[in-house]
C-alpha cells in the first residue's frame, strides 16, 4: 500500500524552491489518510465497467526545485544566515496551504570532488553536507514546521542547473575515455567511467555497484535512514524519486535505454526505504516505481499511470517558464494554474501536484545551465527573494483550502462523469455516507456558460472550473481572483 506509514488525514501540498537556503526542492501536494482506520478503495465510473485509478494517500499540489546557495543579495552571507531563512520559507509554504516540501538533492554540490576510480583503485569521495548544504538539517526543519518531504535524489535532475548536477561525476574520468553517453546502460554512468576496451569493461562491470550513480544514491538513502527520516521510520519523507525525465533521451540509446530504466528502478527499490519511488515523465517505469507527469496541462495530456495499482502524480506543474538571456519573461496567470490543478484532480483522479516552482531563487556563480538567467522562476507564488507574489500565492491558497473541504469525497467517494455540453462537463464524487463534491468545467476560452447540474443552474466564466464541496454551493472558481 502506498504510504503505509502516513497517518494524518489532510491534504498535502508540495513546494519546490531554489532560494536562500536549500539546494534543490519542490513543493507540491499530497493528501493523507488515516492509514490505521481506512484502506484504499477502487473508484469506478458509475454506469461503466471502466475502472479508475486507485486513490491512495496522496492528494495534490507541488512546486519547484530550490538550491542551497540562494539569497536576496548577489553573494550569500555566512551559511548560518542563509540557514536562518529556511524556517521563513517553510512557514510561507505552509501558510499557502502546502503540506509537503519537495526538494532536489544536487550531486555536484554534495560531491564537489569526484570519486576517484581506475582499474586498481576502488574509489575515494569527499562529500559536503556542511552549512547551507546540510540536507539532514533542512529535512528536520521541514518536519519541525509540520510538513512532509518528497525527496528527488536523481542523481540527474535537470533543473536548468549546469550539466544537471552531473558534471564532475559523469564527465570526468581518470583512466577511461570521457563518456560520450552520460546516461545509458553503460558502466560509465553506473560505475564511474567507460572504456571501449572489452578487457577493462568486464572489470568495470564487477565494480559497478561500488561506483558513482549507485554509490551516490545509496549514500543519500543511507544518510536518511541513519537519521530515521523516512516515513517508514516515523520521519517526514513520504516519497522519493530516481532519475529525471530520462524518457526524453531514452530512444537515443536503443535497447540500452529500457535496460537502464529497469536497472535504475531495481537499484532504487532495493535500497529498502519503505516509501514509494517515482520516475517523472517515464511511461515505462517498472513496478512498483510510479510514472508521473511534468508540464503545464497534465489534466489534459497525461495518459495516466502504467498500472492500476499506481496513483496519478504530477511532479512538476510549471508556474511559469524559466527565462534565458535576451528573452522576455513567460509568466503564467494564477487563473490558468488553478484551472490546471483543479482539472487534474477531478478528471485524472490526481493525487499529487507539485508546483514547479513555488519558490524560485537565484542562480549564482556558474551554477545555471547555458543562457539561463540569474533569476529563476521569479514570478512563482514566492518570488526570487521569498516574497509573496500576488495574486498567484493568494489564489492558490484559496484553491488549496477548498480542495481540503472536498477531501473525504475525493478519497472515498464513487466517481461519476457528466457531459453537460460540447465544452462543458462535471465530475462528481459521492460517498455512501452522503459526502459529496463536484467540479464543474467550462473549457470554452471565449464564452461564459450557464450549466444545468443537479437541478440547479451555475454560471461559469470562460475557461474556468467551479468547485462545489457539498455539490450545491460554489465555494471557488478558478477564474475569479479576489
Amino acid at each position: 500500500m502506498l504510504l503505509d506509514s502516513l497517518r494524518r488525514e489532510s491534504t498535502i501540498y508540495l513546494l519546490e524552491r531554489r532560494g536562500d537556503g536549500f539546494e534543490g526542492g519542490a513543493c507540491g501536494g499530497v493528501m493523507g489518510v488515516d492509514g490505521s482506520e481506512r484502506r484504499r478503495r477502487d473508484l469506478r465510473w458509475k454506469g461503466s465497467d471502466d475502472k479508475r485509478n486507485t486513490k491512495v494517500a496522496l492528494l495534490r499540489f507541488h512546486s519547484l526545485p530550490s538550491k542551497h546557495a540562494r539569497g536576496t543579495v548577489p553573494s550569500c552571507p555566512p551559511s548560518s544566515i542563509c540557514i536562518a531563512r529556511w524556517p521563513y520559507l517553510i512557514a510561507k509554504a505552509k501558510e499557502g496551504g502546502l503540506d509537503v516540501i519537495q526538494t532536489y538533492v544536487f550531486w555536484n554540490v554534495h560531491e564537489p570532488i569526484q570519486g576517484q576510480a581506475n582499474i586498481l583503485i576502488v574509489e575515494y569521495s569527499q562529500y559536503d553536507f556542511r552549512g547551507r548544504f546540510n540536507l539532514v538539517r533542512f529535512i528536520k526543519q521541514v518536519q519541525a514546521g509540520g510538513l512532509y518531504v518528497s525527496l528527488r535524489i536523481g542523481p540527474f535532475i535537470q533543473s536548468e542547473w549546469k550539466y544537471g548536477t552531473q558534471r564532475n561525476q559523469s564527465l570526468q574520468c581518470d583512466s577511461y575515455a570521457t563518456l560520450t553517453a552520460v546516461r545509458g546502460t553503460n558502466e560509465g554512468f553506473r560505475s564511474g567511467c567507460m572504456t571501449f576496451q572489452a578487457s577493462s569493461f568486464a572489470l568495470i562491470m564487477k565494480l559497478s555497484r561500488q561506483f558513482h550513480m549507485q554509490k551516490y544514491v545509496t549514500k543519500i538513502v543511507e544518510m536518511m535512514k541513519s537519521e530515521r527520516l523516512f516515513a517508514s521510520q516515523g520521519g517526514p519523507i513520504i516519497i522519493t524519486q530516481i532519475e529525471n525525465e530520462y524518457e526524453n533521451v531514452e530512444a537515443a540509446f536503443a535497447e540500452r535505454g529500457p535496460s537502464y530504466v529497469r536497472w535504475a528502478a531495481s537499484m532504487a527499490v532495493g535500497l529498502g526505504t519503505g516509501v514509494p519511488w517515482m520516475m517523472c515523465k517515464q511511461s515505462d517505469a517498472p513496478d512498483p516505481v510510479i510514472n508521473t507527469c511534468n508540464g503545464m496541462k497534465c489534466g489534459e495530456t497525461f495518459s495516466g499511470p502504467n498500472s492500476p495499482k499506481k496513483p496519478t502524480l504530477w511532479t512538476e506543474n510549471w508556474t511559469q517558464r524559466y527565462q534565458v538571456y535576451g528573452e522576455d519573461p513567460r509568466p503564467r496567470s494564477a487563473e490558468d494554474i488553478a484551472f490546471a490543478v483543479a482539472l487534474f484532480i477531478a478528471k485524472k483522479n490526481g493525487s499529487f501536484v507539485n508546483y514547479y516552482m513555488y519558490h524560485g531563487g537565484t542562480n549564482f556563480g556558474k551554477s545555471a545551465s547555458s543562457y539561463v538567467t540569474t533569476s529563476y522562476y521569479d514570478q512563482a507564488p514566492l518570488d526570487e527573494y521569498g516574497l509573496i507574489w500576488l495574486p498567484t500565492w493568494g489564489h492558490l491558497r484559496e484553491l488549496h483550502a477548498v480542495i481540503k473541504l472536498c477531501q473525504e469525497a475525493l478519497l472515498w467517494g464513487r466517481y461519476t462523469y457528466y457531459s453537460l455540453a460540447r465544452l462543458q462537463e462535471a465530475h462528481l464524487f459521492r460517498t455512501n455516507s452522503g459526502k459529496c463534491a463536484a467540479f464543474l468545467v467550462n473549457y470554452d476560452k471565449a464564452l461564459a456558460a450557464n450549466l444545468h447540474f443537479l437541478d440547479a443552474i451555475y454560471e461559469l466564466p470562460a475557461k474556468s472550473i467551479s468547485i462545489l464541496p457539498d455539490c450545491k454551493k460554489t465555494a471557488f472558481n478558478t477564474a475569479k481572483v479576489s
